[in-house]
């Protein structure tokens, strides 16, 4: 897909996971914000390490985790992955949480950990929590709804950037 193709995109097109802003971020180490439902009915955001594996974001936990009972419940999430500057970018995902039970460490929980701290690093945390009887929470989201904002080329609503101006001047 073309640059211009890829422009022309409304918010909510997962094509837009093609753009370079959403693949750069996909392979950064910024955290993913994931907002769901808790048990109790109440918003949460959580930040969490996580892998992209070309058609899911993939987020771990350990059991007993409270967000697994929360994420079976109520499935629906949103994730942000952001990067702070000026301007800002942010790559927006609304999907649905697939939790499976995992006895042991969570592939892409490792794969994870040595993108964020590098392989040395990333093999010795894994090390570290590695132990018989360790149980994970694998969370696949597979987007559904994507958004990307840079505020040079794409603004909030689909708006052009006058219009986003005017916008903020009301």
């Amino acid at each position: 897909m073309t640059h211009e193709e890829l422009a022309a995109l409304r918010q909510g097109d997962v094509r837009l996971l093609d753009s370079d802003i959403a693949q750069g971020l996909l392979a950064s180490t910024e955290l993913a914000r994931v907002a769901y439902v808790a048990a109790d009915g109440t918003p949460r955001v959580f930040p969490m390490l996580f892998h992209w594996t070309g058609q899911d974001v993939v987020l771990s936990t350990f059991f007993p985790a409270r967000k697994i009972a929360a994420l079976r419940a109520r499935p629906d999430v949103a994730i942000t992955i952001d990067a702070a500057g000026t301007p800002p970018r942010a790559l927006l995902i609304r999907g649905r949480a697939q939790v499976t039970d995992v006895d042991g460490i969570v592939p892409e929980y490792a794969l994870a950990m040595r993108r964020y701290g590098g392989e040395e690093e990333g093999a010795a945390r894994v090390a570290a929590v590695d132990h018989p009887g360790v149980r994970m929470a694998r969370i696949a989201v597979r987007p559904a709804w994507v958004g990307v904002l840079d505020f040079q080329t794409r603004f909030p609503g689909d708006s052009t950037a006058a219009e986003f101006t005017r916008r903020g001047q009301a």
